[in-house]
């Protein structure tokens, strides 16, 4: 009995021991928040590709299952060995499988990655853009922490962190970070009383030293077409202040903006809003509609004369805010083909060069940021990998405030789990380490910056037994041709697209509806 008492003695000694030890180190979130207990989340990633094989073999999965791309992420961010034996576990040969083509003869990788200078003829400020970047995330939505993670990892990368439109907080600007401030619907931080935007409180928080550049967003991925919202509970009197709406009560961005309504009124309030921010860059963000939406608005900076210094597409296969399925699944375009169409509407209507163009949406590594380079992009965003980076193992509770590693959460018990001089290091070595693999990949197909890759060496199997590139599959426009004379395959959208209205009357026989 009493060697019994002693063994157990021992045991709770042994476990009390672990439970201080977990609570003290800083490196693992989940420990933090769960001492002892969460050490079975690391048996189980240790566990997990024997379970994943037993699964494939007995058919339970139904699929094979692809490299897990989380893996890589995280391996990136704690500087781990990330290469992985036998090669690759995709099937090459299903229909839809992309791959870039390299060359017999690559060339030597640049010392210094290629960066994007973002600032056209109008700006006075230009910025110095990374190949990979924070993408749009709102305080409110991450912790406190979480934040200062991002933009102290940042800081430390040379690389720009996007605000979201949730205002700028304390915590953007505690590390000094460079920020993307993202202005929407709601001009959270830049906003009066009625929810209007605030010319004077904008220029005064956009003359920040820290804010590079200023983002209107338009819509975003994950719900193109409907507004955020931040629900009561979590409209603390710190989120309040930050944001400009009251305590306690449901925080909504309306669908549509008030200071435009139409392709011209964009570009005035755009011009407007450089001039108010010192001639820093300024954008907007979409997540593409149509074809015709675009055009109508290169049709309106041609009319005012003045052009936005960066357009960040968003694909509908990205965002991590919260949003209705229907919308996650079934409206807007993906950024394929909405990056396509947005570089080419800007090459054929001659304000490319002028124009930098971003891409957000499931970026997460460097034959992502090749490809979306092929597409029409000059750099990317990314928000899911990063948070990944900052400790978020995709728990799925962002909406209920218990995210268990302080990344999405407005808890204070939950969020200080989250240390932000480890996570911030994790932050940087992910986008670094992720930035040297596009470059390593684009001196492979004897590309030695983005302007030497082409369409043609981006490949899709379009069946069993043929792949295209998609120089061959896709439209890919002259500079200056619609303004010459459009081809036919967008004759059609480019005389319906109008600078005054984003809603045209279309009269072709397909839309004509009759009534009984």
């Amino acid at each position: 009995m009493k060697r019994a008492g002693q063994v157990a003695a021992g045991v709770a000694a042994s476990v009390a021991a672990l439970a201080a030890r977990d609570l003290i180190q800083k490196k693992h979130s989940v420990l933090r928040t769960y001492p002892v207990i969460g050490h079975l989340r690391y048996l189980m990633e240790d566990l997990r590709p024997e379970l994943q094989q037993y699964f494939v073999e007995r058919n339970w999965d139904g699929r094979p299952f692809d490299r897990d791309i989380r893996t890589l992420i995280y391996e990136r961010a704690k500087g781990t060995n990330e290469e992985q034996p036998f090669g690759t576990e995709r099937d090459v040969n299903e229909i839809g499988y992309e791959y870039l083509v390299h060359s017999t003869l690559p060339v030597e990788a640049p010392a210094q990655p290629h960066r994007v200078v973002v600032g056209g003829p109008d700006c006075s400020k230009p910025y110095s853009m990374a190949l990979v970047n924070v993408s749009a995330m709102s305080f409110g939505a991450l912790s406190s922490n979480s934040i200062m993670a991002l933009n102290k990892g940042a800081a430390m990368g040379g690389f720009a962190h996007d605000t979201g439109e949730g205002g700028l907080s304390p915590y953007h600007l505690e590390h000094g970070g460079d920020l993307v401030w993202e202005l929407g619907s709601g001009y959270f931080g830049a906003r009066t009383k009625e929810g209007d935007f605030d010319p004077d409180l904008f220029a005064d928080k956009a003359a920040h030293e820290s804010v590079k550049c200023v983002s209107l967003k338009l819509s975003q991925g994950a719900k193109p077409g409907i507004g955020g919202v931040l629900p009561a509970a979590k409209v603390t009197k710190e989120i309040a202040e930050i944001r400009g709406v009251p305590q306690g009560e449901k925080c909504v961005s309306p669908p549509t903006h008030k200071v435009f309504s139409t392709p011209v009124e964009l570009i005035e309030f755009l011009a407007r809003m450089r001039e108010l921010a010192g001639g820093k860059p300024v954008g907007f963000k979409l997540c593409v509609g149509s074809r015709m939406d675009v055009l109508a608005i290169c049709k309106a900076i041609l009319a005012v004369g003045t052009a936005p210094d960066f357009i960040i597409v968003d694909g509908s296969e990205g965002g991590t805010g919260a949003a209705p399925l229907e919308f996650e699944d079934h409206v807007g375009m993906p950024l394929t083909h909405g990056l396509m169409t947005v570089h080419n509407a800007l090459v054929g209507t001659g304000l490319r060069d002028r124009i930098r163009v971003g891409a957000s949406g499931k970026v997460a590594a460097g034959n992502d940021v090749v490809k979306r380079i092929i597409q029409g992009a000059d750099y990317t965003n990314s928000a899911r990998a990063m948070m990944m980076a900052a400790g978020c193992i995709q728990a799925q509770k962002c909406h209920t405030d218990k995210c268990p590693t302080g990344v999405a959460t407005q808890s204070h018990v939950r969020g200080r789990v989250l240390d932000v001089g480890d996570k911030s290091q994790r932050v940087q070595r992910y986008q670094k380490a992720t930035v040297d693999e596009a470059v390593k990949i684009m001196a492979a197909m004897g590309a030695r910056t983005p302007r030497d890759l082409s369409p043609h060496q981006l490949r899709i199997n379009v069946s069993a037994t043929r792949a295209e590139s998609y120089a061959s599959l896709f439209d890919w426009l002259r500079p200056g041709e619609l303004l010459d004379q459009a081809p036919e395959s967008w004759a059609f959208d480019w005389a319906t697209a109008s600078a005054d209205t984003f809603h045209p009357r279309i009269q072709d026989d397909h839309s004509r509806r009759t009534t009984a």
